[in-house]
């Protein structure tokens, strides 16, 4: 008898705890607003959460970078194009160049324009090295130090070399896609597509048959250190024991010469030498902004005592090089651009793939407070119920088993 006693009232007592617990549950979804407040809530539905959670943090995470890319590439175009960018200044130098070649300019106006020469020099190589935060924008994967270094003589510019990576720093912005936030400034700033030397001058050299390595302009002296009818000297640097002696005739069809400091090359045709004196080598397709620039001013400056043919020729090839950088600009500008669109449509693509996830989460999360306030009366309801029936049970003693 003790013993269906024990049971009867331990399984009303398990009957009512079974009550208790779903109305303290339906009280808490109402208090919380939530359907899951710990995973044995809804086990299935909690990993699904889970799963969308992470999903939205790794979303949330491919915006941000999405955002961070696009500013920076969105400095790198404000830099290239902008109102006081690099388009802008190269578009002075050629109005410079072009107002001398249809006008009359002696000695002191082309002074005055390679004074303004060299400002836009100035210019180009600060916006070369433009900051986003603490890095370098133009600097490919080294973004910690300045791409450009200059070197000054008598405190101008006379020459600014690239140190930067010649890698671009790509940053991930969607599952397996990657973009370039910092761009590699050599592929901005020169060209890529080499073309033979040109020698412009009236020394009677010509380029050589070899493949020469020198890029851009450099400048080819050609003297007689032991006078007349001696050896030729030549040389491409300013180091004076960097040189190449020919004897002409017969001199060589491929005599080459070496830039001491950058260890370049150039293949020079000797046989045709006449005379001495300075000889502008180009070589269109590889062309850079700011060795451009300084063989500019030096052109304008004269300092190597060109006549005034021999300038007009300069004058016009050098235009023909600004039009090739600028044309390179061009292209780096279109590109950057291009790029920006992309991204502003992924990162809209992502922030509706994100958003609907956020709904998901919150159609599985959130309760349903009518339908949990009709379960929660319902279940008062019983559990009212129940404590009567239980209470019927516990108040039966001995006499009601007579």
């Amino acid at each position: 008898m003790a013993g269906t006693l024990n049971n009867v009232y331990n399984n009303v007592n398990f009957a009512l705890n079974l009550h208790f617990e779903t109305m303290a549950r339906l009280q808490e979804q109402i208090s919380t607003g939530s359907r899951i407040n710990r995973p044995s809530d809804d086990p299935s539905a909690a990993y699904r959460v889970l799963g969308l959670n992470s999903q939205e943090r790794l979303l949330e995470n491919y915006i941000d970078n999405l955002s961070g890319v696009m500013d920076t590439l969105g400095i790198c175009y404000s830099v290239i194009q902008g109102d006081s960018g690099i388009i802008s200044s190269l578009t002075k130098a050629k109005t410079s160049v072009s107002q001398v070649m249809s006008g009359s300019y002696g000695e002191s106006e082309r002074g005055i324009i390679a004074e303004g020469i060299d400002e836009i020099l100035e210019q180009v190589v600060m916006l070369a090295n433009t900051k986003h935060g603490s890095q370098y924008i133009f600097g490919g994967s080294d973004t910690d130090s300045a791409p450009y270094v200059v070197e000054r003589t008598d405190g101008r510019i006379t020459s600014v070399t690239y140190q930067g990576s010649s890698a671009a720093r790509n940053i991930e912005v969607a599952d397996g896609v990657e973009a370039a936030a910092f761009m590699v400034g050599d592929d901005i700033f020169s060209s890529d597509n080499r073309s033979d030397p040109v020698l412009i001058g009236n020394t009677g050299a010509a380029a050589g048959s070899g493949t020469s390595s020198i890029r851009g302009y450099i400048w080819l002296e050609i003297t007689q250190p032991g006078g007349p009818g001696t050896d030729y000297r030549l040389s491409i640097d300013d180091d004076p024991t960097s040189f190449v002696d020919v004897t002409v005739p017969p001199g060589s069809a491929n005599t080459m010469v070496t830039n001491v400091d950058t260890g370049k090359v150039l293949y020079v045709d000797t046989t045709g030498i006449t005379a001495t004196g300075v000889e502008l080598v180009s070589v269109a397709g590889t062309h850079d902004l700011f060795n451009t620039l300084i063989t500019i001013r030096d052109i304008f400056e004269n300092a190597q005592g060109l006549s005034d043919d021999q300038l007009a020729v300069l004058r016009d090839n050098s235009l023909e090089a600004l039009d090739e950088i600028n044309n390179t600009l061009i292209q780096a500008e279109v590109s950057i651009g291009s790029k920006i669109g992309f991204l502003d449509d992924l990162r809209q693509n992502l922030e509706d793939i994100n958003f609907n996830t956020e709904e998901e989460t919150i159609r599985l999360e959130e309760a349903d407070i009518a339908q949990v306030a009709i379960d929660l009366s319902r279940q008062e309801v019983l559990y009212q119920m129940s404590l009567a029936v239980a209470g019927r049970i516990m108040s039966m003693s001995l006499l009601d088993f007579i």
